[in-house]
């Protein structure tokens, strides 16, 4: 699809992809129906939120423009905060252990 200068596109919100995804995955519905429900213009548009949906779940519906890099992906980022807070605990027990050393 080229675009022209000062055409404007639909921006679909988030709720509106998901429920698009689920009649198709869930429910069986076609495209074409979807396309009617939601007055989607372009078939396109359903596949690539399908496809998205399938590698990146959720996720992958969240329009991206603007994020930062280390929330694209989100089981990485996910797990960068599981590492910092099992420092964070390790570090709290440490400092414990030394309050009860000082008051001993």
């Amino acid at each position: 699809m080229s675009s022209t200068k000062g055409k404007k596109f639909n921006v679909y919100a988030y709720e509106t992809k998901l429920e698009a995804v689920r009649l198709h995955l869930v429910e069986g519905w076609t495209y074409r129906k979807i396309m009617e429900r939601f007055g989607i213009a372009d078939r396109h548009r359903l596949k690539v939120w399908m496809r998205k949906y399938k590698e990146l779940g959720e996720f992958g519906l969240v329009d991206q423009r603007g994020r930062r890099k280390e929330y694209i992906d989100q089981n990485r980022y996910v797990q960068a905060l599981e590492r910092e807070n099992e420092i964070l605990k390790k570090c709290l027990e440490i400092w414990m252990q030394e309050m009860k050393r000082i008051d001993i």
